[in-house]
């Protein structure tokens, strides 16, 4: 965990103006976990029933397209079939690869309760409007005004500095535990998929975990 610190100052050199700084990994990755060893943490945002056999672990940049793509394609699948019958869950991690995705990670982590997801659903499905625009910051605001919080509620998550320590922390450990290299990559009971996946070959891999369904 040593030299989070410079990471996080790293990756927010340009986010001033919109400027975009990338975060390069400064560890060495370990080998991916075993099933067994999946570890949910206290602070960790979950969707779906704490007792279903199949766990999949999120890993995504808000800034990623390809993150946008699977949270429009194959993960509303996903909700309406597997979670909502309570086969599998979603444990979402963030892993910004940019300084406006830090922020932005900062910012939904403000949002309580059930309401999390769906903001994550509107940063996403927007994605091209505020990551792209002059301004990132000033675009984010206006979406999370939209999600109810205040600016002044706004400006206070997008500067927790502690709370963006933590994130980066979340992302190391990604890396070190998983060998989260890109995003989205998932982890689904411990066996890695580090591509956007299509909703059709998950279910191949669902039903490898849970040959009945």
């Amino acid at each position: 965990m040593v030299g989070h610190h410079m990471n996080r100052r790293n990756i927010l050199l340009g986010a001033a103006g919109g400027g975009v700084a990338m975060l390069a990994a400064s560890w060495l990755p370990a080998g991916p976990a075993r099933a067994a060893e999946m570890e949910i943490f206290e602070d960790d945002r979950i969707l779906g029933s704490a007792e279903a056999p199949i766990t999949i672990i999120e890993y995504s940049s808000l800034t990623c397209p390809h993150c946008a793509s699977f949270h429009a394609g194959a993960l509303p699948q996903i909700k309406k079939t597997w979670i909502a019958d309570g086969r599998a869950r979603l444990v979402y991690r963030h892993f910004p690869l940019d300084a406006s995705a830090l922020r932005a990670a900062a910012v939904a982590n403000c949002i309580e309760g059930p309401r999390y997801f769906g903001f994550l659903d509107l940063l996403f499905k927007s994605q091209k409007r505020w990551a792209k625009s002059d301004d990132p910051l000033k675009a984010l605001g206006q979406i999370a005004r939209l999600a109810g919080l205040t600016q002044e509620k706004f400006e206070a998550c997008a500067n927790d500095e502690a709370e963006m320590d933590r994130i980066l922390l979340q992302r190391q450990d990604g890396t070190q535990t998983y060998d989260v290299q890109s995003t989205p990559t998932l982890i689904v009971n411990g066996q890695k998929v580090d591509r956007a996946p299509t909703f059709e070959y998950l279910e191949k891999v669902f039903k490898e975990i849970v040959p009945d369904s």
